[in-house]
């Protein structure tokens, strides 16, 4: 309704965590963390459309990606979509090797209180030649990762690569 607030959502605190009045203030966002990653594949359908390639966000719990994009001249292209709240330090954007899409779009947003957010759309192959992956005898061998105060660093020419250009 207009007008209407939205509630805030707390988030969980790690154990022991220091809870002052204003930490826990800092920890609470307007949205849940399925809201944020839905409103992240939008965005990026929207950005590739407005820079003239159609997008849609495919329905959720869709196989191996969450957009499909049509270049004009190419075959459709499959889009994942990966979504985290950057961070210094070990925190990771990662995804499954057996997944099957085209392109790897990163979406880091600066942090609970700024809109400011960066995205990377990267080609597939470059995602995998600069990836992290585990023992191939893990349990998670089939996760591919990067920290994600590395993803700068690692795909710089892939920001805002709205154009799919690879």
């Amino acid at each position: 309704m207009p007008g209407e607030r939205i509630a805030e959502i707390p988030v969980p605190l790690p154990a022991g965590a220091v809870t002052e009045p204003s930490v826990v203030a800092a920890a609470t966002r307007k949205f849940t963390s399925k809201q944020m990653g839905d409103a992240c594949e939008m965005l990026v359908a929207a950005e590739l459309t407005l820079a003239g390639i159609p997008a849609l966000k495919v329905p959720d719990n869709w196989p191996h990606y969450d957009v499909i994009a049509q270049p004009l001249g190419r075959p459709a292209q499959r889009i994942s979509v990966k979504a985290r709240t950057f961070k210094s330090g070990p925190a990771y954007v990662e995804y499954n090797d057996f997944d099957q899409f085209d392109w790897l779009a990163i979406v880091l947003l600066s942090g609970l209180e700024s809109c400011e957010r960066t995205i990377y759309v990267i080609p597939r192959d470059e995602c995998d030649a600069h990836a992290r992956a585990d023992k191939p005898t893990s349990k998670t061998a089939h996760l591919r990762y990067y920290r994600i105060d590395e993803v700068e660093r690692l795909f710089a020419g892939f920001r805002d690569n709205f154009t799919l250009a690879g």
